[in-house]
């Protein structure tokens, strides 16, 4: 089950909860005020994995050399 992050639209709480993939969080409840449809926020997810961050940034198309306008990959033109 993913992890979903809220934010409460009257009180400003946010919140972490576990929920079936296809749920939308419209039915509930900020834990400290009870105000009911809290806001989703953009979350994103970490994965680890066996190669350091510049193969993983050549592998999804960033990196120095991938990148014709600049030669550290950190440009506006790389994308990050």
């Amino acid at each position: 089950m993913p992890i979903y992050e809220y934010e409460c639209g009257d009180c400003g709480r946010k919140f972490e909860l576990r929920q079936c993939v296809g749920e939308d969080g419209t039915n509930l409840a900020c834990p400290d005020c009870g105000t009911i449809g809290p806001r989703r926020l953009f979350s994103s997810f970490f994965s680890s994995g066996s190669g350091d961050m510049s193969d993983m940034m050549s592998s999804y198309g960033g990196g120095g050399s991938s990148c014709s306008t600049c030669s550290s990959g950190n440009c506006a033109s790389c994308g990050m």
